[in-house]
């Protein structure tokens, strides 16, 4: 684990990292450590002797991840999801053995494309703090953020939820002083504050980074419905409004390229979530999770390295498409069932 870090600290400074034979490496790895997930590859008569490429080796449903300890060793942090339909009993897991890996893998993909311009910004997350939310794997990567800017960070939710009399009351403080800020959080809590009908003009350089879609909204808000409120009720501009594509399940995010293309002269290129180098995406049919064609929309299956201390390979119950030759869309959820795919992945993950 301590070799994979080290690989991907050297990525973020040069660009330069073998995917394909560090994918093989950690394979073997998980293989070895792994039971639960020796058991599925067994079942499928699949071995780090037998793989020819990466697109070889077996997913992992994100629904495994809500009953079976997928870790290559004793945890030192426990990450949980949000919730799901079944109660928080089922809530997924993710045991990292080294959190570090994580923090190596998270903080320069963030500074890529949120903070690409260096700009200096007060931290203000729409999420609880730490203390609240110990196993939150976005709470976590938040105050990393705000520690590697050399501020506390500024938290605006709570046990009751977003505290939107105080977010407003600071964002009327920085409308006034012109501080450029960095409001970060669930989309869904962007949407709570433009309820309020409240207007800002917050300072040049200020910017919207927002995690998920519509999860949590009592109405819909399609992205351009989103970027135009950020417009309307915070003057940020959407180059400035950075959507983030992360899952407790992993350690790697993708986020919405607009920024990093206007820092890079591609302001005409789509918008698109982008990955670091060690993180890859196939889009999988539901029922066979044979590869669709480029474009085609089907289930996104991410092959993250810096989960090297879990399961790297996991498949979604996210719908997706490619678009270009490094990014994706989400389209949205499946709905209902559990696809089939992933159901008889499940299967082959039970014990005899």
């Amino acid at each position: 684990l301590a070799e994979i870090e080290t690989a991907i600290r050297g990525a973020t400074a040069s660009g330069a990292f073998d995917f394909d034979g560090w994918a093989a490496r950690v394979f073997a790895y998980q293989y070895a450590h792994v039971e639960p997930y020796r058991q599925l590859c067994d079942r499928r008569g699949i071995t780090p002797a037998g793989v020819a490429a990466w697109t070889d080796i077996p997913p992992v449903p994100t629904r495994a991840f809500r009953h079976a300890d997928l870790t290559a060793g004793k945890p030192e942090a426990t990450f949980r999801t949000s919730g799901t339909s079944d109660g928080p009993d089922a809530r997924g897991r993710h045991l990292l053995p080294r959190l570090s890996l994580y923090r190596a893998a998270a903080l320069p993909t963030f500074d890529r494309f949120v903070r690409g311009d260096g700009a200096r910004l007060a931290n203000l997350f729409l999420l609880p703090t730490p203390a609240l939310r110990p196993d939150s794997s976005l709470v976590h990567m938040c105050a990393w953020v705000a520690d590697a800017a050399g501020s506390p960070g500024e938290w605006f939710a709570g046990a009751q939820g977003l505290d939107v009399e105080r977010l407003t009351a600071r964002l009327t403080v920085a409308e006034h002083s012109g501080e450029a800020v960095l409001l970060a959080g669930p989309t869904a809590g962007f949407a709570q504050l433009f309820a309020t009908g409240r207007r800002f003009r917050l300072g040049p350089l200020s910017r919207v980074m927002d995690t998920g879609g519509a999860k949590g909204m009592t109405r819909p808000l399609s992205r351009q419905g989103f970027l135009r409120a950020c417009w309307t009720h915070l003057g940020v501009p959407g180059y400035f409004c950075i959507n983030e594509y992360g899952m407790t399940e992993l350690c790697s995010q993708r986020y919405d390229s607009a920024l990093d293309d206007r820092l890079h002269g591609r302001s005409l290129a789509a918008r698109r979530l982008v990955a670091p180098p060690w993180l890859r995406t196939r889009v999988l049919d539901p029922d066979t999770l044979a590869p669709v064609a480029a474009g085609g929309s089907g289930l996104l299956c991410h092959f993250d390295l810096a989960n090297a201390g879990s399961v790297a390979v996991v498949l979604t119950e996210d719908l997706g498409r490619t678009v270009g030759d490094d990014g994706i869309e989400v389209l949205g959820r499946v709905p209902g069932a559990v696809p089939r795919g992933c159901g008889q992945l499940l299967v082959d993950m039970r014990s005899p």
